[in-house]
């Protein structure tokens, strides 16, 4: 075992220099059945069905600590819609397979690289990842750790990065959003949908209109949305019209094709519809019309009526500065009980297929988690 060192215990460059070591020794350990320590991953073997999503045991010493990273025993992960879509082969982003996905996690550090000075042996942080973040022990840069609030569950923490990230930049950096402007939200149950609701909420007087079922309208106004429209049955250009003639200051736009246009239409001058890739993009052909139907606008076009637009996506942002400074914000924010993330559903790794499945028929409201900790047996 590797000594977990107490919260409150000054970390020196010595008992860095002795908690890597004892990593080293730890890899070489052997289980009593003389097999090195276990590690179980979610494996992408090939682009498919939700039966290409693999649970793997490799060897724990398969995760190389480097001198600037972290080792860290993962307690939860999120999912998002970015592994369905690289499942299928439509997430450039991805590495091809065979690979190990997810994008973020939560869990307890194990070791330290001989570079870390901020981080100790212990703590309880929320991490990011490219790929890689679907297994119970993964190296991880130490600038994409996250120290989570001592009140924080590990669900939670593992619900933050991606969707808050996003839904925080799109509204604020992008967007410009201040008091008394009007918010559309697409998809308003999902992840990145609730998480946009309550970042609407830390804002004076904002009016948000948010796309649902029916069925999932009652959560949604509870969670802060002042206007929610059955997209199933109703017309939300419609809908939204009748509420507010001219429109709406705000789009965010994860549905892409047709729809933004309407998007476009419905903003008031100087307006700013926020296009991001969260949405669903269900199979190959799905995305094809989504490409077929994509808007084409000029700058002159945008000049004439007094609007923006603009892209977002998650997996081509580098500017690690900026993601570290928006969680800082953010986790300030879950401080102060201003946000807090909506938890669906909590599937182990063994039932990968039901939350891909959950999430992909848009039965979720709130973030889907997988915990490594193995199934029980019935």
């Amino acid at each position: 075992m590797i000594p977990v060192l107490p919260p409150t215990a000054p970390v020196s460059e010595s008992h860095i220099t002795r908690v890597h070591h004892v990593w080293r020794k730890a890899r070489e350990e052997k289980t009593p059945e003389g097999r090195p320590p276990p590690c179980r991953a979610l494996v992408l073997t090939g682009y498919g069905g939700y039966d290409k999503v693999k649970l793997q045991v490799t060897k724990q010493g398969d995760a190389k600590l480097g001198p600037g990273d972290v080792l860290l025993r993962v307690k939860a992960c999120g999912l998002n819609f970015a592994e369905l879509m690289g499942r299928q082969g439509l997430y450039e982003p991805l590495p091809a397979p065979p690979v190990i996905m997810g994008m973020e996690g939560s869990g307890v550090i194990e070791a330290v690289g001989e570079e870390v000075k901020d981080r100790k042996v212990g703590d309880r942080v929320i991490a990011m990842k490219r790929s890689g973040m679907w297994q119970d022990v993964v190296a991880v840069p130490s600038d994409l750790t996250f120290p989570m609030p001592e009140n924080m569950s590990f669900e939670e923490g593992a619900a933050i990065p991606v969707n808050y990230i996003s839904a925080y930049l799109m509204l604020f950096e992008m967007a410009n959003l201040k008091p008394g402007k009007s918010v559309l939200v697409h998809m308003a149950a999902g992840g990145v949908g609730i998480a946009a609701t309550q970042l609407c909420q830390t804002v004076p007087d904002v009016t948000v209109f948010g796309t649902a079922s029916a069925s999932k309208h009652e959560t949604i106004t509870q969670g802060g949305v002042t206007h929610p429209i059955d997209y199933r049955t109703r017309d939300y250009v419609e809908e939204v019209r009748k509420i507010s003639p001219k429109g709406v200051d705000i789009v965010l736009d994860p549905l892409g094709g047709s729809d933004t246009q309407k998007g476009f239409d419905l903003l008031k001058p100087m307006g700013s519809a926020a296009n991001g890739v969260t949405g669903p993009k269900r199979n190959l052909m799905a995305l094809m019309k989504l490409w077929y139907n994509q808007l084409s606008i000029s700058a002159l076009k945008l000049m004439q009526t007094n609007k923006a637009i603009g892209g977002f996506h998650l997996g081509y942002l580098e500017d690690d500065e900026l993601i570290n400074r928006t969680m800082s914000e953010l986790l300030e924010l879950y401080r102060q009980g201003k946000i807090k993330p909506r938890i669906d559903s909590c599937h182990h790794f063994e039932e990968v297929a039901d939350a891909m499945r959950r999430m992909h028929e848009r039965q979720n409201i709130g973030k889907v988690i997988l915990l490594t900790e193995p199934k029980k047996k019935d």
